[in-house]
């Protein structure tokens, strides 16, 4: 069994590639992908996509504002109100982006800042995009006591030395189909050295979909593709690394029910 830690599913074809979201559900559980976890990447689409996934007990949600979709600082009233849901299990996509967006790093800073206190105050783990801003990201998460909740780095490309302060404060990191790219060598040498216990796997869909579906629009059922490709280089089997990262994702978002 595995699951997918990180998909945007309120982003997906559903025009010409998709019937609808049963048919995306019934695709990833033919491939072994059981549970979903949907992530809000601004706050106004969050109403429609918790409608989207509410029928279906296998997806979780979470909710937040993600750094490039920020031109003024997160409204954490409506965030805390959200939060409280009872089908959100994480406060994000939050995080920073200067390699995107370098211009509006104060209201990025700002509004990272008061997401995290929301998850504090829900007591729910942070989902965290990090890109271009490795000690802003670390300071930020040290400075507003981040480790209180935990969390996840998302979609993960930085160094070793940035995922090792991450996990010392309890967070996990989860691997995306990049891990699969030709030119990602740096990456996959960082994945072997990350413990099992601390991985979590993701398509970030429809978004980088893993060899051999690349250039395709990316869904759930890819998962297995990641999964496979990780295991591949921790030299285990894929059941193994199915059973740890499943593991590892209700570890960290208790609030997700089985």
């Amino acid at each position: 069994m595995l699951v997918d830690s990180h998909c945007h599913l309120d982003g997906l074809d559903y025009k010409q590639r998709h019937k609808d979201l049963a048919d995306v559900v019934d695709k990833a559980a033919q491939q072994g992908v059981n549970y979903l976890l949907s992530v809000c990447v601004e706050l106004k689409k969050y109403p429609a996509m918790a409608e989207l996934v509410a029928p279906f007990a296998q997806i979780f949600s979470s909710v937040g504002m993600h750094p490039l979709h920020q031109v003024e600082a997160v409204d954490s009233a409506l965030l805390l109100e959200y939060g409280q849901h009872e089908k959100v299990v994480a406060i994000g996509e939050t995080g920073l982006d200067f390699f995107y967006s370098p211009d509006n790093k104060v209201v990025q800073e700002a509004s990272f800042r008061a997401q995290i206190r929301v998850a504090k105050k829900v007591n729910k783990p942070l989902i965290v995009h990090t890109r271009d801003a490795r000690q802003e990201t670390l300071d930020i998460l040290r400075e507003e006591g981040a480790e209180q909740v935990g969390g996840v780095l998302h979609c993960f490309t930085e160094s070793l030395e940035m995922a090792q302060a991450a996990m010392e404060m309890g967070f996990y990191i989860s691997i995306s189909g990049i891990a699969t790219f030709k030119n990602a060598k740096e990456l996959q040498s960082v994945i072997k050295a990350i413990p099992l216990n601390r991985l979590l796997v993701e398509t970030d869909s429809p978004y980088l979909a893993p060899v051999p579906h690349r250039g395709q629009e990316n869904e759930p059922a890819y998962t297995r593709n990641v999964a496979e490709f990780v295991a591949g280089l921790k030299g285990i089997s894929l059941e193994e690394l199915a059973a740890a990262t499943t593991e590892n994702f209700f570890t960290l978002f208790a609030k997700a029910n089985r």
